[in-house]
């Protein structure tokens, strides 16, 4: 039979068809720059990408459960407005404690409003993104809030040779990577994401994980605000607009499915490199700025459109194994009727 070595090399092609666009962005751009080929400019990429990183964490697990957080980036305004405007002589261990606990405020609503009102999370979370984005227009008066000095300069200390950034976004990582791994939570998650109805019958904790995930998802995404500040210094009221998007597409790209249940850690880490080197790239070449919001566009589109291809792909290998070719089992309203004596 043919359909164990097509299934093989199909998931192969699934697992690494990150990787090889990865791969084809870098060949592409090297070639129409040599600046982009550079140990300086990979190094970079990766503290620009690292604010991406831990925001689409956050936003994985609330695709892993068959959700989705667009107010991450209102929480993300929101914490640096506060940052800027209220802690502007604070430690940096504050600010980023308190970016924190924005998030989890913001986390808790969500959760509240979806799991205790039984709202949608998609309409629920588009109007705590109003609702945040407006907070934080009047906490700032529609001024741009500076970081701080220490703040500011956080994204250009480095910790044995290591930006500070990058640590951030490692520790993140590997909280993330416990979560998932080493605790309940992740094999709950990913349950919920499959079938919520089944995952209850079998004694799951809906309730309380499904609140978890968006408070943890709202965590990171007011951590994410505190990277981003940092190595932006200033927040004006365009800060994280868009930042929900990417952190979806990010989760996407590197293999989380939009409809749940199925993704992996690593997921929005490669996505999230994917996207700020398409961003680099561009810079690097000398494209067009107006030419930028069309591609980030088209990147979000493929991460889409990959996704739904990737899923109808698994679905028709499972069928395959279920019911291998040759031992077709015939519906019963087609089955000939019992021959009568």
């Amino acid at each position: 039979m043919s359909g164990p070595p097509a299934t093989g090399a199909a998931n192969i092609l699934l697992r690494w068809a990150p990787l090889m666009f990865f791969i084809l962005l870098i060949v592409t751009f090297g070639v129409m720059s040599q600046r982009f080929l550079t140990v300086k400019n990979f190094n970079a990429v990766l503290v620009q990408a690292s604010w991406l990183v831990v925001v689409a964490l956050g936003m994985n697990f609330a695709l892993l459960a068959g959700g989705v957080d667009l107010s991450v980036g209102a929480t993300m305004y929101v914490a640096a407005v506060v940052i800027g405007m209220d802690l502007e002589r604070s430690p940096v261990w504050i600010c980023l404690l308190t970016s924190s606990l924005i998030g989890v405020s913001f986390g808790a609503v969500n959760a509240v409003l979806i799991v205790r009102l039984g709202l949608p999370a998609f309409i629920t979370t588009l109007a705590t993104t109003f609702v945040g984005r407006g907070l934080g227009l009047f906490l700032s008066s529609t001024q741009i809030a500076y970081a701080s000095s220490p703040v500011a300069n956080l994204s250009r200390t480095t910790l044995l040779g290591i930006p500070c950034p990058l640590w951030v976004a490692g520790a993140v990582t590997m909280l993330a990577w416990v979560l998932l791994n080493r605790t309940p939570l992740g094999p709950y998650v990913r349950s919920i994401g499959a079938n919520a109805e089944s995952a209850r019958r079998a004694g799951v904790p809906t309730t309380s994980v499904i609140g978890g995930v968006y408070i943890l998802c709202g965590a990171f995404a007011g951590l994410g605000g505190f990277v981003s500040l940092s190595l932006t210094s200033a927040a004006s009221g365009a800060f994280g607009q868009g930042s929900e998007f990417l952190a979806i597409a990010a989760a996407v790209l590197g293999g989380t499915s939009l409809f749940g249940g199925r993704g992996d850690l690593w997921a929005p880490v490669i996505g999230a490199v994917l996207i700020t080197t398409v961003q680099n790239g561009l810079v690097m070449v000398d494209a067009n700025p107006y030419a930028y919001p069309v591609v980030t566009g088209a990147v979000i589109f493929f991460a889409a459109l990959f996704d739904s291809v990737r899923l109808r792909i698994q679905k028709r290998m499972e069928r395959r194994l279920v019911c291998p070719d040759g031992q077709h089992v015939m519906p019963i309203s087609l089955r000939s009727p019992p021959a009568r004596n």
